[in-house]
């Protein structure tokens, strides 16, 4: 899978094998912090032996390094907005500071709707923490329109 341009370079986009293990922790762990713990390993060689309904994509610059990922999976239960199912669902994307705005995240997306499309999607959905501003205007810039904002409620019953 080929990509966009990063620094006058093709960014190639891959689906995630063993050998991209390390780089993709360190990026999910930037990502995701609280996964530090090796949470995210397991996570990564779980999806490896099985992928099930996911796709897992690396984006590396010409020069081999590894700039991004994106994490996709089908969903069958109700997502929010959408009218269909499956939906393709992307569950995470991550981009490193230095390569953000030039094409990095788009070819991940776009390598994931064109997997989606072979899943038999009309629809691609994800989300974002309501105070995520830069990924709400990362979404909105590769064409996903907002469908609801949610503030989750508990009470604790004593």
């Amino acid at each position: 899978m080929g990509g966009a341009d990063h620094m006058g370079e093709p960014v190639r986009i891959a689906h995630a094998v063993a050998a991209d293990a390390a780089d993709w922790v360190a990026m999910r762990t930037a990502l995701w912090p609280s996964g530090a713990d090796g949470a995210h390993a397991g996570e990564i060689a779980a999806l490896l032996a099985e992928p099930g309904e996911t796709i897992n994509l690396i984006a590396r610059g010409g020069d081999g390094v590894a700039l991004g990922f994106a994490e996709a999976s089908l969903r069958h239960d109700y997502v929010n907005g959408c009218k269909t199912s499956p939906v393709a669902f992307l569950e995470g994307i991550f981009v490193r500071p230095e390569a953000r705005g030039q094409g990095v995240a788009r070819a991940l997306v776009g390598a994931v709707e064109g997997w989606a499309r072979e899943q038999g999607c009309s629809e691609f959905a994800s989300d974002a923490p309501i105070d995520n501003f830069a990924s709400a205007d990362m979404h909105r810039a590769l064409g996903f329109a907002e469908t609801q904002r949610v503030v989750f409620f508990k009470k604790v019953l004593g």
